[in-house]
């Protein structure tokens, strides 16, 4: 209908199919510009605010605090002056929540594939636009490919996105190509390889920063652009009490004060992110693999290495975002990015920026992706 604009529940991630509304963050009558919050939901990952897609007044809150609803439902209704409400309460009667059909099923059909390198089974998520160099993100310590839920659609829209597994992290086979982050970004480039990507725009978390960092050194034809995301390879400190109770904690009580270093805000650590990673930490060899990269990584509680500081001869783009709160990376590592760099540092933000601040961090990445 004309003049009325739906707000839904999004789809975040590869695999949400529902989430619940926590609390409304604006009040019916309230003039609402676009990339406004508009109200927060909570997925069985972590919760985060839906914007408003254009501008105009909210007119009906739809879903109420606390309701579980699936992908696509209608939670509230925009529309302005000039909208009725008798149109906008025959807007909601009509409205029928799609329900997922094949063209979906087509468009994440890639959400989960494998492909083999060096003898280790690599999980990756590939989906967005058709052309393009691709956006390639690579995870942290400990971490995997949902640690871009709520980035890879947004990005998606304007590129295509790749997203891996590390070795010995989330689905992968739970086998090192080595300890150092050198081994670790030959074997990205040799996955580029195997899934057939012969240059990417790099978007590297943490760890992941540096590995990203290293590749633009060793393999500069492969890279288009930089963004590093609370990049390790920028400074030699490190907590390492994170890095290493991270591989060590047995238990959720252990397990949660660990994980809770990653937020601004800890009440993001939920019971079901706790769930996986301990489901994850009890596969076969982690454990081990984990504490032998910490060892490596991390030798006597400082950064081994520091590609990051080299940047300056690779001749690439390079975006650098930090949260302000990090507990893991210190944010004052920003300051060592190579001349020339994009440094955004957001307030109310720790290690996990690209999930606290995804909006904004989205918005960043797509203006440095079409400069």
């Amino acid at each position: 209908m004309a003049g009325i604009t739906p707000i839904v529940m999004p789809k975040w991630g590869l695999s949400m199919s529902e989430g619940t509304v926590t609390s409304w963050l604006v009040n019916v009558g309230a003039e609402i510009s676009v990339g406004t919050p508009v109200l927060e939901v909570e997925t069985d990952k972590i919760a985060n605010a839906v914007e408003a897609p254009d501008p105009g007044v909210l007119r009906r809150k739809v879903a109420n605090d606390g309701e579980l609803l699936p992908v696509k439902a209608l939670l509230g209704v925009m529309g302005g002056s000039d909208v009725s409400d008798a149109d906008i309460d025959a807007y909601i009667a009509s409205y029928v929540t799609p329900a997922a059909n094949e063209d979906d099923e087509a468009q994440s059909a890639p959400a989960y594939q494998f492909v083999e390198v060096d003898g280790v089974r690599v999980r990756y998520a590939r989906k967005g636009a058709e052309t393009g160099i691709p956006v390639l993100f690579i995870h942290g310590f400990g971490g995997d490919l949902d640690n871009w839920l709520f980035n890879i659609d947004a990005v998606g829209e304007k590129l295509p996105v790749i997203a891996l597994d590390l070795p010995a992290h989330g689905q992968s086979t739970a086998r090192l190509p080595g300890t150092t982050i050198k081994a670790l970004a030959d074997f990205v480039a040799r996955f580029m390889q195997a899934v057939e990507v012969d240059q990417a725009h790099l978007v590297g978390h943490s760890m992941g920063g540096a590995i990203a960092s290293q590749l633009a050194l060793d393999y500069p034809k492969r890279v288009a652009s930089l963004a590093l995301v609370a990049s390790a390879g920028l400074g030699p400190e490190i907590n390492v009490g994170y890095t290493e109770g991270f591989a060590t904690a047995p238990s959720r009580r252990e397990l949660k004060p660990v994980l809770e270093q990653l937020f601004a805000d800890p009440s993001m650590v939920s019971r079901q992110m706790i769930d996986d990673v301990l489901k994850y930490k009890r596969l076969d060899g982690v454990d081990e693999l984990l504490v032998a990269l910490n060892h490596g990584l991390f030798a006597g509680g400082r950064q081994v290495e520091q590609p990051g500081l080299l940047l300056s001869e690779s001749g690439r783009p390079v975006l650098v975002i930090w949260g302000r709160d990090d507990r893991v990376v210190p944010m004052s590592h920003a300051g060592n990015a190579p001349r020339g760099a994009t440094i955004e540092v957001f307030d109310g933000a720790g290690h996990m920026v690209q999930m606290e601040k995804a909006n904004e961090v989205n918005r960043l990445l797509l203006r440095n992706l079409g400069e």
